[in-house]
């Protein structure tokens, strides 16, 4: 009693947790995806092998680095196990188990999917030496159609303008059959190119050109999200959003404007400046406005300033509201919310299985609440 309950968790309590599943299995083969910037992904293909009931057939080697760093060859024998009982994961490779046929992998010169030169670490360092050691392979042709695919599967997520009925397999078709380039094209679908996809009835197409018409209204913190522009997450989007209030100021501010946003370091002001300078992301803005989508601008205004000058994380998961409402409800007290904790926190807001962020408060001395807390302090 005396050490307390943080969130559901008592101090006193000792959580035991089962050693995480493993198996062994071989690396058929090292391929290569291409993600929504560009960025080449190494990926294991694997013996099929069941761990913890699932069956693993293919696990992410996130980079060279981390190929060199396993020291992983094609052929291989690896131990998979399966990060956070839900990623698979090589853990380590088998040397011992080498009969010399294994073949050493290299990431390709040119983009698997659409055959231009890829950028490496090196290439880039050269151009932006100022920026520090990076570690990833890109293909920087815009109009690379795996670049374009992944770009639209973010556009329509969750977290960016939430269009149900429209998911990667649909995406997919209405990319390969040629009727959709880019995001903007979704909002000039029409029912009978949905009714000429595989299956499609009428009731089904409608409900999903129904579903995209009702996200033409969209908040401009959201749009900046959605366009998936590189280290602009849900809260770097939401603080463009607050200082630049329309989306023709955005566009307009220049590299010193962006440097001095608080929580925007040269790297990320450099990423949002140059995106905006590139004649295809102008023209795709310029697509969004004659398909109809409205993009609302930022209020000016909170409701009270009952929070103002006060810093909130948020870890963990609640009974009574949703994190993303949570957050909402701080700024709307003329609270800040930040996705990472540092000196500059003023309260760790910890629900229940809170992750790494509240083993850092502790560390660092930063004050941490449980829900009820917060509750009382958003009355």
């Amino acid at each position: 009693k005396r050490l307390g309950i943080v969130g559901k968790a008592p101090r006193g309590a000792i959580a035991y947790k089962f050693s995480p599943k493993e198996a062994e299995t071989a690396v058929e083969d090292i391929v290569v995806q291409v993600g929504r910037t560009g960025v080449l992904t190494p990926v294991a293909k694997l013996k099929p092998v069941n761990i913890g009931g699932t069956t693993v057939s293919r696990a992410t080697l996130h980079n060279l680095d981390e190929i060199r760093r396993l020291g992983i060859k094609i052929g291989d024998t690896v131990i998979v196990g399966r990060a956070g009982d839900v990623i698979p994961d090589v853990r380590n490779v088998l040397k011992d188990l080498r009969n010399g046929k294994e073949k050493e992998f290299h990431m390709p010169k040119k983009c698997p999917v659409c055959g231009e030169p890829i950028e490496g670490p090196a290439q880039r360092a050269r151009l932006a030496p100022t920026k520090g050691r990076q570690v990833a392979f890109k293909c920087v042709n815009k109009n690379c159609p795996a670049v374009k695919r992944e770009a639209i599967y973010h556009f329509v997520s969750k977290k960016a303008f939430d269009i149900d009925g429209i998911g990667p397999k649909i995406i997919d078709q209405l990319m390969d059959a040629a009727i959709i380039h880019d995001a903007a094209d979704l909002f000039t679908l029409k029912k009978e190119d949905l009714l000429n996809l595989e299956r499609f009835a009428e009731k089904s197409a409608y409900n999903t050109i129904n579903a995209i018409q009702k996200k033409k209204n969209v908040h401009l913190d959201k749009f900046i999200y959605a366009l998936g522009i590189d280290h602009v997450g849900e809260e770097t989007a939401f603080l463009l959003a607050k200082k630049f209030k329309k989306m023709d100021n955005l566009k307009n501010a220049s590299l010193e404007e962006l440097r001095s946003l608080p929580d925007v370091g040269p790297i990320v002001a450099e990423s949002i400046y140059s995106w905006f300078q590139k004649k295809y992301n102008q023209n795709l803005i310029n697509n969004f406005g004659k398909a109809g989508v409205k993009i609302l601008e930022e209020k000016t205004s909170v409701k009270s300033e009952k929070l103002a000058g006060k810093t909130f994380v948020i870890t963990g998961s609640f009974e009574t509201l949703g994190r993303d409402e949570a957050k909402y409800r701080v700024r709307d007290l003329g609270g800040d919310i930040s996705s990472s904790v540092s000196q500059n926190t003023d309260y760790v807001v910890v629900g229940s299985e809170p992750g790494s962020k509240y083993d850092k408060a502790k560390k660092m001395g930063v004050k941490t609440i449980d829900e009820k807390e917060f509750l009382k302090m958003l009355k």
